[in-house]
C-alpha cells in the first residue's frame, strides 16, 4: 500500500483507529523505575518543588504596575511570586531547566530580595508566553538578562509585605523589617508570617522602582552562596518531568522516517510490511519542506504505534525510495578542500588595524598555519521528544524545548492557527546544547496528532538525532603572522570560512554574520600594531544551528593554537608570549577598528572587553597548573584563554602520551571571571561540563556527509568522551568580582580544544591543526607525524 500526502492509512482491511483506540502496552517507565529505586534506597521522601504548573493565585495585583519596564523586562511581583496562606512561596522560572540549575539560580535571586525562608520556596515552570519576555534559554543569558528585574520583583514584594504589616499594626513602615518569611516590628517585637500578610499585601499598589531598596552585597543571604540544587534531589528520586516522561490519556507513539538529505523527498513508499508489525496502528506522510529550513520538520513518513518500540520496528519495515534534493552532491572531504582554498584568498574585511599586509611583507619572520574543524552534533543525553494533543482547534504540547515562545510561534505559522490557541509546556531537558532551541520535533508531533485525532508522543532515537540535526558549522581558517628580529608579533591576519547559521533562515546565505564573527574572530584581544580579520563565503548543505559556544569553538581553537605556534617560533614561553600578545590592561572596542561587534547583545559600556581580566585569569590558571614545573617524559601542559559570553576563562590542560601514542589527561585547571556569580557551586559544575564537552569534541567529534547524507548515526561512530577518559584532577577557581553577571553555561568550552592541542605539542612535538584529534575509532596519536612549527 502506498501513501498519499497527509493521508492516514490504517492496516489493510481495518478501519481507521477510533479515538479510544487499543490499550497501550503497560511498561515500567524510567520515572517509575527510578522512583521505586529511590523509595527503596532513600526510605523517605524529601520536600520538593511543585508539579510544574504555574501558580494560579498570584499576590500583588492591585492597580497598574509601575515595574513593567525595568531593566530586563517586567518585574511586577505577581508575574513571578505567589504566596499561600501557609507561607509557601512559589517562584516562577520562565527559563528552561536542562541541568544548568537555572531553576535554583532564578529562585535564589528572587528569594534573597524577598527575604523568603528557603525551606518555604517552591519553583514552578512558566508556560511559553510573551508576558515573561525573552524565554530563549541559550546564549548563557538567563542570569544576565534577569538578575536585576528578579531582584526588583523580590524586593517589591518584600516592600508590599512590610507595608501590609505596618497597616495591620498601625505602625511606621520604617519600623517593619522582613526576615526569613516573616515581618518583624522592631519596636514591639510583633511578628507576622508572609502567609498571614499575603492577602492584605495583594490589595496594595505595587511600588515604583525608586521606592524599592535593594539589598547591598553584604546583606545577600542566597545570592553568591552555594545553595544546593532544587532539581537534583528530584531527579535522584525519579521525580520531575522530562520530555520523554509525558503521558496523556489515549496517547499513541510515533517515530519518523526522514529523508537522508536536507530537502530530499519521497519517491514511493510501501508501508504494507510496517502495518503487519504487532502494535503498529497506521502511517502518516508529513509534508515536504521547502527552503529555507527554518524550524520545519524534514518531512518523511511517521509510523504510529501502541508503544515506541512497535513504531520503531514498523519504521524499520517501511520500504521508502527517497529522491535526491539540492544537496545530493555534498561530500565533506571535497567541501573541506574548497573552503581551505577560499581561506587562502583575500576575503571580506571584518576588522582592520594598521596595514597588516605591508607589515607581513616587512616582517623578519613570516608564519602561516591552516586549521580545520568539522561539523558537530549537540548530542544531548535525551534526544528530542514531544507530545501534542488537540482539543478542537486548540493545541497543547509538552516538550523538552529551550524556547517555548519560539515553539509556540513556529507551531502557529506551520499549522495556521493563532498563538493564543497554543499552549506549550517546557518540560525539563536532559541536556540540550542548542539542539532543543529548534522546535522541528514539536511541529512533527503537532502535525501527526492533528492528522490522527489523538494525542501522540514523537520520539527521536539517537540515530535520528545524529543524522537529522541542526549541526555546528564546519570551518576552515588560515592565520598568518609577522615577527620582528626579537620575535615580537608585528602583524596578525585571520581568515575564517564557514557556512553561517543564517543559511537556515535565508536560502543561499553564505556570508558569516557579524554575530558569528564576534565569537572569537573580530574580538581577538591582541595588541599587535597590525591586525586584520577577514571572512570568506561558504554555502550550507546541512541545517546549521547553535551548539554550545557556537563559533567560538573553531575560532578560539585556531587563534590560541596559532598564538602558541608563534611563541615557539619566537623561542619564548607560551604563557609569557600570550600575555605579551594580549598586552597591557586596557579596554578594547572592535567597533573602533571597523568591526560590527554585537558584544553578545550587551552594552559595550556595561560589558567592555577588559584585557586585564583576560590576563588575570591566564595567570591564575597557569599558577594552578604549576606552569613551568618539571614534567615527566611524555607529559605536557597547554594553555588557552578567551572571553566569551562576557566571561573570561583560562584553561590549562595536562596530557600524558606514552610511547605507543596512548593519550590520557591527568589534570585540568581553570580560572573564570564571570562577574557577579549567583551560585559558585553551579558555576564550577558548568565550567567542568563545558570543558568536558570541548575536550570530547576535540578528541572525537566529527559529523561528515557523503551524497548529501550524514554518515554517522550513533556513539560507535559519533564518539563522545567516556568516564574513564575524563581528567583525573579538575580544579576551578572563580574570580571574585563586583561587576555585572556574565554567562557561565558556554564560556568553559572554547579554550578546551586549544589548551589540549597545545599540551599535546608540548608533550610530543605533534602540532594538531585539524580536528578531531583521534576520531571515533582510535585512542592513539600518530607520533610519527610530530613536527616543529
Amino acid at each position: 500500500m502506498f501513501l498519499e500526502n497527509i493521508n492516514v492509512i490504517p492496516k489493510q482491511g481495518e478501519p481507521a483507529p477510533s479515538v479510544s483506540g487499543p490499550a497501550v502496552i503497560s511498561n515500567l517507565s524510567r520515572r517509575g523505575f527510578v522512583g521505586l529505586s529511590g523509595a527503596l534506597v532513600l526510605g523517605v521522601g524529601l520536600a520538593g518543588c511543585s508539579s510544574g504548573e504555574e501558580a494560579e493565585t498570584p499576590v500583588a495585583k492591585a492597580g497598574p504596575s509601575p515595574l513593567t519596564e525595568v531593566k530586563g523586562g517586567d518585574a511586577t511581583p505577581s508575574l513571578w511570586i505567589s504566596i499561600a496562606d501557609t507561607g509557601a512561596v512559589a517562584i516562577t522560572c520562565h527559563r528552561s531547566e536542562m541541568g544548568q540549575q537555572v531553576w535554583t539560580a532564578m529562585a535564589q535571586i528572587v528569594a534573597d530580595e524577598l527575604e523568603a525562608d528557603w525551606d518555604d520556596v517552591e519553583i514552578v515552570q512558566a508556560l511559553g508566553h510573551p508576558k515573561y519576555g525573552d524565554q530563549n534559554t541559550d546564549g548563557s543569558r538567563s542570569v544576565r538578562y534577569n538578575f536585576h528585574r528578579l531582584r526588583v520583583a523580590g524586593a517589591a514584594m518584600r516592600t508590599m509585605l512590610e507595608r501590609a504589616a505596618a497597616q495591620q499594626w498601625n505602625a511606621n513602615v520604617a519600623d517593619c523589617r522582613a526576615e526569613l518569611g516573616e515581618v518583624l516590628h522592631t519596636a514591639s517585637g510583633q511578628r507576622a508570617s508572609y502567609g498571614e500578610l499575603a492577602a492584605a499585601a495583594s490589595q496594595l499598589q505595587v511600588p515604583a522602582e525608586d521606592e524599592i531598596v535593594l539589598k547591598t552585597r553584604d546583606q545577600w543571604r542566597y545570592i553568591n552562596k552555594e545553595i544546593p540544587s532544587r532539581t537534583v534531589p528530584k531527579i535522584i528520586r525519579g521525580e520531575g518531568e522530562f520530555g520523554i516522561d509525558v503521558q496523556r490519556p489515549n496517547m499513541v507513539y510515533a517515530v519518523v522516517a526522514r529523508p537522508p538529505q536536507v530537502f530530499g523527498g519521497i519517491g514511493t513508499v510501501d508501508d504494507s510490511a510496517a502495518l503487519e508489525v504487532p502494535g503498529v496502528l497506521q502511517t502518516v506522510r508529513l509534508p515536504d519542506p521547502a527552503p529555507p529550513a527554518l524550524f520545519q520538520p524534514l518531512g518523511g513518513v511517521a509510523v504510529i504505534g501502541t508503544d515506541t518500540w512497535a513504531a520503531i520496528q514498523g519504521r524499520n519495515a517501511l520500504d521508502v525510495q527517497w529522491t535526491d534534493g539540492p544537496n545530493a552532491d555534498y561530500e565533506s572531504g571535497a567541501f573541506e578542500q574548497a573552503m581551505m582554498e577560499t581561506a587562502r584568498a583575500e576575503g571580506a574585511v571584518r576588522r582592520n588595524r594598521g596595514d597588516t599586509y605591508a607589515a607581513l611583507e616587512a616582517a623578519e619572520t613570516r608564519l602561516a598555519s591552516e586549521y580545520y574543524a568539522p561539523h558537530l552534533s549537540q548530542s544531548p543525553m535525551e534526544p528530542p521528544c514531544a507530545t501534542a494533543e488537540w482539543t478542537g482547534d486548540t493545541l497543547e504540547c509538552w516538550a523538552c524545548v529551550q524556547d517555548p515562545q519560539t515553539t509556540r510561534a513556529t507551531l502557529a505559522q506551520l499549522l495556521g492557527i493563532e498563538p493564543d490557541n497554543i499552549t506549550v509546556h517546557a518540560t525539563w531537558l536532559g541536556g540540550a546544547f542548542g539542539r532543543k532551541s529548534k522546535p522541528d520535533f514539536v511541529a512533527e508531533a503537532a502535525m501527526i496528532a492533528r492528522e490522527i485525532g489523538r494525542p501522540v508522543k514523537v520520539t527521536w532515537t539517537r540515530e535520528d538525532e545524529v543524522r537529522h540535526g541542526y549541526y555546528h558549522s564546519v570551518s576552515a581558517q588560515r592565520l598568518e603572522a609577522g615577527l620582528d628580529a626579537d620575535g615580537n608579533c608585528t602583524a596578525f591576519l585571520h581568515r575564517t570560512v564557514f557556512p553561517p547559521i543564517g543559511s537556515t533562515f535565508a536560502p543561499g546565505l553564505a556570508t558569516p554574520t557579524d554575530g558569528e564573527m564576534g565569537l572569537g574572530a573580530t574580538d581577538t584581544p591582541f595588541a599587535t600594531p597590525n591586525l586584520r580579520v577577514e571572512s570568506g563565503d561558504a554555502e550550507a548543505h546541512l541545517r546549521i544551528g547553535w551548539l554550545r559556544s557556537v563559533s567560538n569553538i573553531y575560532h578560539v581553537f585556531a587563534v590560541q593554537s596559532f598564538a602558541a605556534e608563534l611563541a615557539v617560533a619566537a623561542g619564548r614561553d607560551q604563557k609569557d608570549y600570550l600575555l605579551e600578545l594580549i598586552g597591557e590592561p586596557r579596554t578594547l572596542d572592535p567597533n573602533a577598528e571597523g568591526a560590527t561587534y554585537p558584544n553578545y547583545d550587551a552594552s559595550i559600556e556595561e560589558y567592555p572587553i577588559e584585557t586585564g581580566r583576560l590576563s588575570n585569569v591566564l595567570n591564575i590558571a597557569a599558577d594552578m597548573a604549576g606552569w613551568g614545573r618539571d614534567m615527566p617524559e611524555g607529559h605536557g601542559i597547554g594553555l588557552a584563554v578567551h572571553r566569551s559570553f562576557l566571561s573570561y576563562v583560562a584553561t590549562a590542560v595536562e596530557v600524558a602520551v606514552d610511547a605507543d601514542g596512548n593519550l590520557t589527561i591527568p589534570g585540568v585547571w581553570l580560572a573564570v571571571d564571570a562577574g557577579t556569580v549567583v551560585n559558585p557551586r553551579h558555576v564550577r559544575a558548568q565550567m567542568e561540563g563545558g570543558v568536558i564537552y570541548g575536550l570530547s569534541n576535540a578528541l572525537y567529534g566529527e559529523i561528515s556527509a557523503r551524497d548529501g547524507a550524514v554518515i554517522q548515526d550513533n556513539f560507535p561512530n559519533w564518539r563522545v568522551m567516556r568516564m574513564e577518559e575524563a581528567p583525573r584532577a579538575f580544579e576551578v577557581e572563580i574570580v571574585e568580582s563586583n561587576t555585572a553577571p556574565a554567562g557561565v553555561g558556554e564560556p568553559g568550552t572554547p579554550p578546551a580544544a586549544p589548551a589540549l592541542t597545545n599540551a599535546i605539542y608540548n608533550a610530543t612535538g605533534l602540532r594538531i591543526r585539524r580536528l578531531p584529534i583521534l576520531g571515533p575509532n582510535g585512542r592513539r596519536l600518530s607520533l610519527g607525524d610530530a613536527q616543529e612549527t
